[in-house]
C-alpha cells in the first residue's frame, strides 16, 4: 500500500526575522521554476529577539547557494569576519583558547595529526597544538585572509564564518525572497484554525480580518511557538538539568577598537558574556543562571565589562534550554526558536536554522512530501541538537573553576551518554569519535578537549611510524610554516575597509 502524500501548492511562513526570511529566501529560490505560492507574515509591530549575530561557518554556504557573495554579504550586513572564538577564563582564571574553524597541522592517510602531536607531547611538551592551527593564528594577531581555493597543503585550510548584524541580514534575505516572489503582509494574527478531518493547520486569521489559507505552514513565531506550541500543543524537551543558564541580557555599544576577527566569550561567577564586533558597533550579553545570581547582579556584571557607550537600554529574555519533541507536525514545521533553543554559546542558533531549512527542502522534492519524511526529518533534527547539546556541556562539564557555587555544580553533571561515551574514547585512545548528524567535527572537539587540558593516556600507535628526530623536524616545520602565513596576512580591519567597508546610510 502506498503512502499517501500531500501536495503542496502554498506555503504560510508565520513570523520574519533571520529564521522567517532565511526560509523565504530559501524556499522561494528552490521554488523559482514551480508554482507554489509562498507567503510571509509578520507584524511590524512585533520586534525580533535579534541577538545572533555571531555565526558558524555554515551560513556562508547557504547564502552562496543563493548566489550571494561573501563580499555583498559582509558590506549589506556590516559584518566582520569571524575565525573562531576565544574562550576567557573558562578554564581556570586569567586562562585563554581559541576554537577556530579550520583543522591542526598535517596528518597522514593512516594517522590523524593530533596523534603524531599527542606522542611528541609524551617525549617533550614543547609545542602548544594552537601553534598547529592557521585559522587560530590569524585569530591571535587579529589577521584576516580569504583560504585560498587550492592549498598546497593541509596548513593552509581553515575556514570562516560572520559577525553580521542580525536586522540587516534578514532585511537582506527579505529583499531577496520578494525579488523570487515571494508575498509579505503585514499583520498580527488573532486565530489560527484547523481541519476537523485531519488537524492540520487550516489557515490564519489576521486581527483586521484577513484569513491565510496554506497547504504547509512554517513556524517561525519565536518562543512563543504560536503554531507548533500554541496550536498544535507539541511538548518540549527541557535540558536544564545540563545546562544551567535560562536567562540573558544583551545591549549594543559604540566600538572602541579595531575589530576583532574572533567571538569573545568570557566566564562569569554564574555564567558568560559575550563580544561580537561589528563594523559600525559592537554586540554585549551575558548569558547567566538565574538560581545562581540575581537580574540586577547579572546586569551590573555585564555593563562593568563593556568598554563603548551604550546605544540603547538593556533588554533581557528568558529561554529553556531543549527542543521541541516533534520539530515538524502534521502539516506544520517549527524552524529557529519555535523548534528549540541552545544557548549562544557556539553560536549555533542560525546553523540549526539552515539545517532545518536544508531537510525541509530535500523533504519537498516534487513539491509534496510523506509522514516518511516527515518522521526522517524529525529523527534528523533531534540528533543534530541532541549532538550540539552535548558539544556545549563538555564546556560546562570540562571547567576546573571552583570559586562560584555555579562552576562546582557544573562539574558534577551526569552527562549523557552520548557525550560521556565520546569523552571516555578519546581520554583512552585520543580518538575522536565523529556520530552522525554532527555540526562540529573532530577538530572542533579537539580544540575544546585542549583548550580544557583535557589529553588521553595513550595515542594511535601507527603514529611511530616515524623516528622521533624526523617527527620533531617535521613539526618545526609545520608550525613556522603556519606562523609565516599568519604573518603575511592583512590586518582584519584593513581587510574589511579595503574590500567591504559598511556605510552607514546603508541602513536606510
Amino acid at each position: 500500500m502506498f503512502e499517501q502524500k500531500k501536495q503542496v501548492n502554498s506555503i504560510v511562513i508565520v513570523g520574519g526575522g533571520t529564521s522567517g526570511w532565511m526560509t523565504a529566501a530559501a524556499l522561494s529560490h528552490y521554488f523559482a521554476n514551480e508554482k507554489v505560492k509562498i507567503t510571509l507574515v509578520e507584524s511590524s509591530q512585533i520586534g525580533t529577539i535579534g541577538v545572533g549575530e555571531a555565526t558558524i561557518p555554515t551560513l556562508r554556504r547557504f547564502y552562496g547557494k543563493l548566489g550571494l557573495s561573501d563580499l555583498d554579504v559582509l558590506k549589506a550586513t556590516a559584518a566582520t569576519c569571524k575565525l573562531g572564538i576565544e574562550f576567557k577564563d573558562w578554564h581556570k582564571l586569567d586562562s585563554s583558547f581559541i576554537h577556530p574553524f579550520g583543522i591542526y597541522g598535517q596528518g597522514t592517510k593512516e594517522v590523524d595529526f593530533h596523534h603524531y602531536w599527542l606522542r611528541q607531547r609524551q617525549v617533550d611538551n614543547v609545542y602548544p597544538l594552537a601553534d598547529f592551527s592557521l585559522g587560530v593564528q590569524l585569530a591571535k594577531d587579529n589577521k584576516f585572509a580569504v583560504p585560498t581555493t587550492n592549498p598546497e597543503s593541509q596548513l593552509e585550510i581553515f575556514d570562516w564564518a560572520l559577525h553580521f548584524d542580525a536586522a540587516l541580514f534578514a532585511k537582506l534575505m527579505r529583499e531577496y525572497s520578494e525579488n523570487n516572489g515571494t508575498t509579505l503582509i503585514d499583520g498580527k494574527i488573532d486565530e489560527v484554525s484547523t481541519r476537523n478531518d485531519n488537524g492540520d493547520i487550516k489557515s490564519v486569521l489576521l486581527e483586521d480580518g484577513t484569513e491565510i489559507e496554506g497547504d504547509l505552514f512554517i513556524d517561525c513565531s519565536g518562543f512563543q511557538g504560536l503554531l507548533i506550541n500554541k496550536t498544535l500543543n507539541i511538548g518540549y524537551e527541557n535540558w536544564s538539568k545540563w545546562l544551567f543558564c535560562d536567562r540573558a541580557f544583551a545591549v549594543q555599544s559604540e566600538s572602541v577598537m579595531a575589530p576583532n576577527a574572533r567571538t569573545v566569550s568570557k566566564a562569569h561567577k554564574a555564567g558568560w558574556q559575550w563580544k561580537i564586533p561589528l563594523q559600525h558597533r559592537q554586540g554585549n550579553g551575558h548569558v547567566f543562571a538565574s538560581q545562581y545570581i540575581d537580574e540586577q547582579a547579572a546586569l551590573d556584571t555585564l555593563l562593568s565589562n563593556i568598554d563603548g557607550k551604550l546605544l540603547h537600554e538593556p533588554r533581557t529574555f528568558n529561554f529553556t534550554p531543549g527542543r521541541r519533541e516533534k520539530a515538524w507536525y502534521k502539516n506544520c514545521v517549527a524552524i529557529g526558536l519555535s523548534s528549540g533553543f541552545l544557548e549562544p554559546l557556539e553560536s549555533t542558533s542560525i546553523a540549526l536554522v539552515e539545517t532545518a531549512i536544508e531537510k525541509l527542502i530535500g523533504s519537498l522534492h516534487g513539491a509534496c512530501y510523506d509522514q516518511t519524511k516527515v518522521d526522517l526529518f524529525n529523527q534528523k533534527t533531534a540528533l543534530e541538537y541532541e549532538r550540539v547539546r552535548d558539544f556545549i556541556i563538555l564546556h560546562y562539564k570540562a571547567s576546573k573553576r571552583d570559586d562560584s557555587a555555579f562552576w562546582r555544580d557544573c562539574q558534577q553533571l551526569q552527562l549523557p551518554d552520548t557525550l560521556q561515551e565520546k569523552i571516555d574514547i578519546f581520554l583512552s585512545t585520543g580518538e575522536l569519535k565523529r556520530y552522525p548528524f554532527e555540526i562540529f567535527g573532530k577538530d572542533s572537539w579537539l580544540a575544546i578537549f585542549d583548550g580544557f587540558e583535557m589529553y588521553p593516556k595513550a595515542y594511535d600507535k601507527k603514529a611511530d611510524n616515524m623516528p622521533l628526530e624526523y617527527l620533531n623536524k617535521n613539526l618545526h616545520y609545520m608550525r613556522h610554516r603556519v606562523q609565516h602565513s599568519a604573518n603575511n596576512a592583512l590586518p582584519h580591519g584593513i581587510f574589511l575597509k579595503k574590500y567591504c567597508h559598511f556605510e552607514a546610510k546603508e541602513q536606510s
